[in-house]
């Protein structure tokens, strides 16, 4: 037996949860539940159509006999023409009603919208859980001062609980984004070929009214509250941009989170759950790489890319519609959902166990702080009636005692400079006084406990309740 290709998405990274939206299984069971809902909405329209033809319809709606219509496609090479014949094969006295006036983008483009809507609700409900971790890890570690960083190296003082916040506010955004995308995702209800609902003004001999109602009923029959206006034969491809694009910023957090913790996880400062039985390296088995955090750059990479494929699909949708965009799409969007609840996944489990070693803060913090005290010292000496010539002093003994580290490896020798000086009219002990991290951290405890408290558990409060930010599409 010849074994073929399986995605990794389905056999090594993306939930089940997230699977099976994007399953044939859930795809057709939903055509099927669309062709009923147009089915129903016809006939309360006035069109000739049966309660039995129904009542037949949805006796199948979840017994799709794939063996038919998978013959049937090889032969018609369409889809949609070849699940109509296999639904009108179980229901043969619905079969003339199946699809009446509609075109594939109907069930299509349609069933689209619905996967996205359920799937956006699953990462919203990941991004939540996220926020969560982090939130408990910033309350925990508030007051622990840390080493900061621009340009990679070491600045001043912060905490290690404030820089969560940084990976939570990231996060906050990308929820308020998810929730906008939500709120704006419309059903394309039945335009028809070209979009003009010709067609169904036919059915209707010209009745307008009704067939804008018809939009209206099978909108609210398959659970939104809003449907597309105007459109070709599909929705706008800017729909699948605009949320590629919400799933690129989630990528965009986790990866930055993803990537200082690898750098952190190489000062031994802190570093993601690491299971007994787990192995890092065949040869090296001293090594803990930081292999989760390392999978969530990749995939983060993969989403930040592929989020450029609808940007150029919807750019070049010509007119009313061409289907150049079917067989992008049909690896594109799964893709991009599926990479980015992997993302979660990865980025649950290891907010859920992070490992902090604050002994190894502290030395870190300790070995750096002289440089970072070296104000507050000047300001001590200057009131103890030192002159202003110690500013330049001060700015050589930094250098001496950076170069000293670098060349010799030695320890940091600048507070020994200082006090040895007798310009600087200051003492060991006054010195020592202030080599105190926690004096050098500025607002950043404050900092959590407002974060927390302004705009991350009311947030947390409004998603459980279900009120405001749990918006029904």
């Amino acid at each position: 037996m010849i074994n073929l290709y399986e995605s990794p998405f389905s056999t090594r990274y993306s939930g089940e949860d997230m699977q099976y939206f994007f399953s044939q299984d859930f795809k057709f069971r939903t055509w099927r539940k669309l062709w009923i809902a147009l089915a129903k909405a016809e006939k309360q329209l006035g069109l000739n159509i049966t309660d039995e033809q129904i009542a037949s319809m949805e006796k199948f709606k979840d017994d799709i006999n794939y063996d038919v219509a998978k013959q049937c496609e090889k032969e018609m090479k369409h889809d949609v023409m070849a699940h109509l014949y296999a639904y009108g094969q179980q229901c043969p006295d619905a079969q003339p009603i199946i699809h009446l006036g509609a075109t594939s983008s109907y069930v299509t483009d349609n069933t689209d919208i619905i996967i996205m809507k359920e799937t956006l609700g699953i990462i919203r409900k990941k991004v939540v859980s996220v926020i969560k971790n982090l939130s408990a890890f910033a309350k925990v570690y508030k007051n622990m001062p840390c080493l900061s960083y621009t340009h990679l190296q070491p600045a001043q003082l912060t905490t290690v609980g404030k820089r969560a916040t940084l990976w939570i506010n990231e996060l906050i955004h990308d929820f308020y984004e998810l929730n906008y995308r939500l709120s704006n995702l419309s059903l394309l209800g039945s335009k028809g070929a070209t979009g003009t609902q010709g067609n169904f003004l036919e059915l209707f001999d010209n009745d307008s009214e009704k067939v804008k109602q018809l939009d209206e009923i099978i909108t609210r029959e398959m659970g939104f509250f809003r449907y597309v206006p105007v459109s070709g034969q599909t929705y706008s491809r800017k729909v699948d941009s605009a949320i590629l694009s919400t799933l690129s910023g989630i990528a965009q957090s986790a990866y930055k989170f993803a990537g200082d913790l690898r750098i952190l996880q190489s000062f031994k400062e802190m570093e993601e759950p690491y299971e007994k039985s787990q192995v890092s390296s065949t040869d090296m088995p001293y090594k803990v790489n930081p292999t989760r955090s390392e999978r969530i750059c990749a995939l983060a990479r993969y989403v930040m890319c592929d989020s450029l494929n609808p940007v150029f699909t919807s750019a070049t949708q010509l007119f009313e519609r061409t289907v150049d965009d079917s067989a992008n799409r049909r690896i594109s969007v799964p893709e991009a959902f599926l990479a980015t609840d992997a993302i979660l996944n990865l980025y649950m489990n290891i907010t859920s166990g992070l490992v902090v070693y604050p002994k190894v803060i502290n030395s870190r913090v300790m070995c750096e702080l002289p440089f970072m005290v070296g104000e507050s010292i000047m300001l001590k000496a200057v009131k103890n009636g030192a002159g202003s010539e110690i500013r330049e002093k001060l700015r050589e003994y930094c250098i001496a005692a950076t170069t000293r580290m670098k060349k010799e490896g030695l320890e940091n020798d600048l507070i020994d400079r200082i006090c040895g000086d007798k310009d600087f009219n200051i003492t060991k002990d006054e010195a020592e006084k202030l080599m105190k991290p926690e004096l050098y951290t500025g607002r950043s405890t404050e900092q959590v406990d407002e974060f927390l408290c302004e705009y991350v558990n009311p947030l947390l409060e409004l998603y459980e309740s279900g009120k405001e930010v749990d918006i029904t599409v």
